[in-house]
């Protein structure tokens, strides 16, 4: 599919789903689904940082829908040093390299601004991918006048709950914001949408896409087991995963076609 096309709206579908995904497994298992597009990731559990170069060939070479990399160098706040920025201009393009439609990445100032001066030139880098600036974007001072200076750089798409901890809970925030946006840019709203709450949001906000994980617990297939040792700092297990399943996928891909 080429890059222009992968931007636009599915006009066959009421809402475009972007599915979020850390794994070949689960990005398989998101295109079984029904998922419009995806955004590939690395550390999901963590917010999410760019995956390996190795993940993205090996996702690109299996699925037949559109592509985006979620380009982030670390875990944390988005007031990235020179250093930081360099390691997003290789990641870059690394990922132009590999063919990808798109990218999400977000840069912010010590004052919670959008940091125009240092995205331009990776936006303008990434063409002629597509470019998604992410959930940063509910950490900004000030949406409005952020959606504004996004519109100006030429981004594609902003991704937002609207600024709340879910886009259940931003649902007022986010229609304002496509109202704002018009035909600029895409507005997609993400941030714990499921089957049961995405055709509230979808009808409430006018939203074109939406992003999701689909996910469902999945228990690994490992018969020896040492409980006791866990490398997992966020208190989860070896032996459990949250990955997204076909079944969870349908479930949203149905309820926005309704």
């Amino acid at each position: 599919m080429e890059a222009a096309e992968a931007g636009q709206v599915n006009t066959e579908s009421r809402v475009v789903v972007e599915a979020c995904v850390d794994a070949i497994d689960a990005a398989l298992e998101a295109e079984l689904g029904g998922a419009s597009r995806l955004e590939l990731c690395g550390e999901l559990l963590q917010g999410g940082v760019t995956p390996s170069a190795g993940l993205i060939a090996a996702v690109w070479e299996r699925i037949d829908i559109p592509l985006f990399v979620l380009v982030r160098p670390r875990t944390g706040d988005f007031l990235y040093s020179d250093d930081e920025l360099d390691v997003m201009r290789r990641d870059i393009e690394q990922v132009k390299a590999l063919g990808a439609e798109g990218i999400a990445l977000g840069a912010l100032t010590a004052d919670g601004d959008v940091d125009v001066g240092r995205l331009g030139p990776l936006v303008e880098l990434a063409r002629p991918m597509l470019v998604t600036f992410h959930r940063a974007f509910d950490l900004v001072r000030e949406q409005a006048s952020a959606l504004d200076a996004l519109i100006a750089l030429g981004i594609d798409r902003v991704l937002t709950s609207g600024g709340a901890p879910t886009a259940a809970a931003g649902i007022a925030a986010i229609a304002s914001l496509v109202q704002r946006a018009g035909h600029r840019t895409i507005v997609m709203a993400g941030g714990s949408i499921t089957a049961s709450n995405v055709g509230d949001i979808g009808a409430a906000t006018g939203v074109r896409e939406v992003h999701v994980r689909g996910a469902a617990r999945v228990t690994s297939a490992m018969r020896h087991r040492r409980e006791v040792v866990s490398l997992s700092r966020a208190g989860g297990s070896e032996y459990e995963r949250s990955v997204t399943r076909a079944e969870e996928m349908r479930r949203v891909v149905g309820r926005v076609a309704e």
